[in-house]
């Protein structure tokens, strides 16, 4: 594969492979790959962020920068064509966000030092660095919150997707936090959104009390499916994606994938000008936010405690 910036999004957010370099002392103006996992209208929210954080730096798309867009529509498969397309434009940087995206890039997966995509995160090497939004037991967290809205929970019905190697690490983090808790997990795999349906017949069997969902496309994608199921069952959720809670879902915590997308261009913008992305350290999530949707709690049933209410950085009537 040629050599490019690839800036990732690692397990969650920037990737980064010098064409860029190359192409300013030419004096031509430099072009951006950025590859969305879903659709575009889905990924507006983050494609704005990105560009405003471009624009904050002196550059203006179709003036002095040009941006390739590529979307997967939720399917993985197709991330490797994807790749292929932009390299054939070809792009001097890939701006993308999710451990499947970055695995078609290039072979990473998932905790970046963990599973060895960078020796470290200060000093990650090669032609990859970017933004990550794995934070210490975020999953324990978000347990946490389900145990505040429902103080008796004891049952938990964990949505994951195996293809997603991010969720090794996450899966890892449930468990021990379910363990600490008392509280029992009940793992539901679904590789595409035709696996669904099983998944929800496995839950009115096992009657759970309710729902985490893992960070993945496919559930974002199928997000208003999967929330007017938890309605009609009565299931309180958590999740890392304000577009789930505004989907009927009700809460989501995690880092901001705005801030993300929009920091990302600062490494976009550094590699642009010459600076190796090996020598760019690796950024942990630093804005977390927390978000309610009262219209469900109350189609729930669910009183949300004022303590928890007072900490929302965003309530949904």
């Amino acid at each position: 594969m040629n050599r490019r910036d690839f800036i990732a999004l690692l397990g969650g957010t920037v990737v980064a492979w010098p064409l860029a370099v190359r192409a300013q002392q030419a004096g031509k103006i430099p072009r951006v790959g950025f590859m969305g996992n879903s659709t575009a209208a889905l990924e507006a929210n983050l494609v704005g962020p990105f560009r405003d954080g471009l624009r904050e730096l002196g550059y203006q798309e179709g003036r002095n920068i040009v941006i390739e867009y590529r979307w997967a529509e939720g399917n993985y498969e197709r991330f490797s064509a994807l790749v292929a397309e932009l390299l054939a434009v070809p792009v001097d940087v890939i701006v993308t966000a999710g451990t499947p995206a970055t695995l078609a890039v290039m072979i990473a997966v998932g905790d970046p030092v963990g599973t060895g995509v960078v020796p470290s995160l200060a000093r990650p090497g090669g032609n990859v660095t970017g933004l990550s939004s794995i934070a210490p037991d975020l999953e324990g967290k978000r347990l946490e919150l389900l145990r505040e809205v429902i103080p008796k929970l004891s049952h938990v019905a964990l949505f994951l997707n195996p293809l997603n190697p991010f969720h090794t690490a996450s899966m890892r983090q449930a468990f021990a936090a379910a363990q600490a808790l008392g509280i029992k997990l009940q793992p539901l795999e679904v590789r595409t959104s035709g696996e669904l349906d099983g998944a929800f017949a496995a839950i009115v069997r096992e009657k759970p009390d309710a729902l985490l969902i893992l960070a993945d496309r496919v559930f974002l994608h199928d997000r208003k499916r999967i929330m007017d199921f938890a309605t009609e069952h009565r299931l309180p959720s958590v999740n890392a994606y304000r577009e789930l809670v505004e989907a009927g879902g009700l809460m989501s915590y995690g880092p901001s994938y705005e801030d993300m997308h929009r920091r990302a261009a600062d490494f976009v913008d550094k590699i642009l000008k010459g600076t190796k992305p090996g020598d760019l350290p690796v950024e942990q999530p630093t804005k977390f936010t927390l978000i309610l949707n009262l219209k469900a709690a109350r189609a729930l049933g669910i009183d949300v405690p004022p303590m928890l209410l007072a900490r929302a950085d965003e309530v949904i009537e």
